[in-house]
């Protein structure tokens, strides 16, 4: 767990919105399950769901472009020389932050289209 939360913070600034987004979503997926289940069957609110699919892997390019921005500097250091260590750093967040936009639209991805697929059989 504790690797998990250290990838995290590597991750930069850009993996708190896409951490809330996926809780988000994720919770109205939840949510929705419950009441298909019960036997409404409305796709009221999974629009949202679908808005925070497609927002994670842009907010992941966003963290890509941050973290390569990061790396830029510290290879163009203020005293002109460079910082090949923190330019790892700026590499290790862009590639992290992409890969948790990928993942975390990916999860929420499937529940969703079984419930968008029950709610127009309705």
């Amino acid at each position: 767990m504790a690797k998990l939360v250290d990838i995290f913070l590597k991750g930069g600034p850009v993996m708190w919105p896409i951490l809330a987004l996926s809780v988000l979503g994720l919770a109205i997926l939840v949510w929705k399950a419950f009441e298909f289940r019960a036997g409404r069957r409305s796709a009221k609110g999974l629009v949202v769901v679908s808005t925070i699919i497609t927002a994670e892997p842009m907010l992941g390019i966003l963290g890509t472009v941050v973290g390569i921005m990061q790396t830029f500097g510290a290879l163009n250091g203020a005293e002109g020389g460079s910082n090949p260590l923190a330019a790892t750093a700026g590499i290790g967040e862009a590639l992290i932050t992409t890969a948790a936009g990928l993942v975390a639209s990916l999860l929420l991805l499937f529940p969703y289209n079984v419930l968008d697929g029950m709610a127009e059989e309705d």
